[in-house]
C-alpha cells in the first residue's frame, strides 16, 4: 500500500508537464470545431456510399460531378447565411432560379435576334444575356425586400407567395415548352470538358490558395500582438500551414486527374493540328470546373462582405439584437432590402450554371432548391435565432447535402428517398440547434 508522505511532492522537484489531450491540441489550433466537425462528417459520407457503392464512387469524374451540382446550392446558400442571420428567411429561391434560367434560354434563342436585331453570333451576347439576368434577380429581390423590409409582411409570407408566382411565370414565359440552344460561350459557364480552367491555371490557383493561406496566418499573427491578444504556439501555426497546402494541393491534383472524354480530346487535338495522338490517345486533364472556380470568388467575396463590410456588420448587428441595433441609428430597412437584393443576383449566377449544364431551361429547374439551400445554411451553422451563421459553413452544408443526394442517387434511391433525407437532415440539424442555444443559456 502506498504511503501518503511517499506521494507528496518533494520540495524543489519540478513535476513534468501534463500530455495535452487531442481536445486540448484542438483548442489552441482555434479550429472551429463545428466546421471541422463538418468536413469529417462530409468524408464519412462519401466513404459510406464509397462502400456501399462497391468502391465505385470516389473517382474523380464522380467528384467532379458532385460538385459542380452542388454549385448552384452552394453559391445561393451564402446569401440565404445573410437572409436567416437577420432572422428572415426566402422561400423563393428556387422559383427565382427558374424563371431567370428560363429568361437566360429565351434571350439568347428568340428575344435577342428576334425583338431587338442582335444576331447569335455578336460577340459578348453571353454577357449581356448574364448581365440582364443578374438585373432581374436583383429587381426580383428588390421587390420582395421592400415588401419585408417597409411594408412589413412577414418574409415567410412574401417569399411562399413569390415561391408560387414565380413559379407560375415560368410556364407563361414559354408556354410550358423546354428552350434550348445556348450561346456556345454562355456554356462554358456549366462546366464539362471544355468549360474548366485546365491543368495549369488549377495548379496556379492552388499556388495562389497556398501563398494566401501562409500570408493569412502570417498577418493575423502580427495583427494579434500589435494589438496584444494572445497568439497561437508556433506548431499549430505550422500545422494549420501544413495541413491547408496539403489540403489544396491534393485536391487540385485530383481534379487534374479528371480528362476529357477520349472522343473530344481526339477531335480537338485534330482541328488544333497536334499532330499523331500518343499511345492511349490524349489525355487532357480537365482541372477546376468553372462552376467550382464561381462558388469559390463567390465565397471569397461574400466572406468579405459579411466580415469585413459595413453592410455584413449591420445585417449580424440586426439578427442579434433588432432593437439595439435600431438605436445604434442603423437602416434596418434598407439593411433587409440589400440582402434580398444580394440574394436575386446570387440566384442570377446560380441559373447561368444550371441553364448552362442544360444547354436551354425547362420548367422544373430550381424545384426544391429552397430545401436543399436552407438546409445547407443551417447544417452549415446558421441559426434562425438570427445573429449565428457563416459563410464558409453554408457552403460546406451545400456539398454536404449534395453529397447526401448524389450518394443516394448513385446507389438508386430516387428522387422522393433523396428529399425525405433531406427533410430529415434539416429537422435534425434545426433540432441541435435548438438544444445548443437553450444549454447556452
Amino acid at each position: 500500500m502506498t504511503n501518503v508522505a511517499d506521494a507528496a511532492p518533494v520540495p524543489g522537484q519540478v513535476e513534468p508537464p501534463a500530455r495535452p489531450s487531442i481536445r486540448g491540441m484542438l483548442a489552441q489550433t482555434e479550429i472551429d470545431l463545428r466546421l471541422f466537425g463538418m468536413v469529417l462528417a462530409l468524408a464519412v459520407i462519401l466513404l459510406v456510399f464509397h462502400i456501399v457503392s462497391g468502391g465505385k464512387l470516389i473517382q474523380p469524374n464522380n467528384m467532379i460531378t458532385l460538385a459542380v451540382q452542388a454549385s448552384g446550392i452552394a453559391i445561393i446558400a451564402t446569401g440565404m447565411v445573410m437572409i436567416i442571420v437577420s432572422r428572415n428567411i426566402d422561400l423563393s429561391v428556387g422559383s427565382v432560379v427558374g424563371v431567370i434560367a428560363m429568361s437566360y434560354a429565351l434571350l439568347m434563342t428568340d428575344w435577342f435576334p428576334n425583338i431587338l436585331g442582335i444576331r447569335p453570333d455578336t460577340p459578348f451576347v453571353w454577357a449581356l444575356a448574364l448581365a440582364i439576368g443578374i438585373g432581374i434577380g436583383a429587381a426580383i429581390g428588390a421587390l420582395q425586400g421592400f415588401i419585408i423590409a417597409y411594408i412589413g409582411v412577414p418574409s415567410f409570407i412574401v417569399t411562399l407567395g413569390g415561391l408560387l408566382t414565380i413559379r407560375g411565370l415560368i410556364w407563361y414565359q414559354s408556354q410550358g415548352a423546354a428552350v434550348n440552344g445556348l450561346d456556345s460561350t454562355f456554356l462554358l459557364i456549366g462546366g464539362g470538358a471544355q468549360g474548366s480552367i485546365g491543368e495549369v491555371l488549377t495548379w496556379g490557383l492552388a499556388l495562389v490558395g497556398c501563398l494566401a493561406i501562409v500570408a493569412l496566418l502570417i498577418n493575423g499573427r502580427r495583427q494579434r500582438r500589435r494589438y496584444g491578444f494572445p497568439v497561437r504556439p508556433m506548431w499549430a501555426e505550422i500545422a494549420l500551414a501544413v495541413v491547408g497546402c496539403v489540403a489544396v494541393l491534393g485536391i487540385s491534383w485530383f481534379a487534374n486527374s479528371n480528362f476529357w472524354p477520349q472522343g473530344l480530346a481526339n477531335r480537338v487535338a485534330l482541328e488544333q493540328g497536334w499532330g499523331p495522338a500518343p499511345e492511349g490517345g490524349w489525355r487532357i486533364p480537365t482541372g477546376f470546373p468553372l462552376p467550382i472556380v464561381l462558388v469559390i470568388g463567390v465565397t471569397l467575396v461574400m466572406t468579405w462582405i459579411a466580415t469585413r463590410r459595413r453592410f455584413g456588420r449591420y445585417v449580424y448587428a440586426y439578427g442579434g439584437n433588432p432593437d439595439a441595433a435600431e438605436l445604434a441609428g442603423i437602416n434596418t430597412r434598407r439593411t433587409i432590402l440589400k440582402t434580398y437584393v444580394l440574394m436575386g443576383m446570387l440566384c442570377a449566377l446560380a441559373a447561368a450554371i444550371v441553364s448552362a449544364r442544360l444547354n436551354g431551361s425547362t420548367l422544373d429547374i430550381g424545384q426544391s432548391y429552397e430545401l436543399y439551400v436552407i438546409a445547407a445554411a443551417v447544417v452549415g451553422g446558421t441559426s434562425f435565432a438570427g445573429g449565428i451563421g457563416t459563410i464558409p459553413g453554408a457552403v460546406l452544408g451545400a456539398f454536404v447535402m449534395q453529397s447526401l443526394a448524389y450518394g443516394l442517387s448513385f446507389i438508386g434511391v430516387n428522387s422522393p428517398g433523396q428529399n425525405v433525407v433531406a427533410g430529415l437532415v434539416l429537422i435534425v440539424a434545426v433540432g441541435l440547434d435548438t438544444i445548443n442555444r437553450r444549454r447556452a443559456r
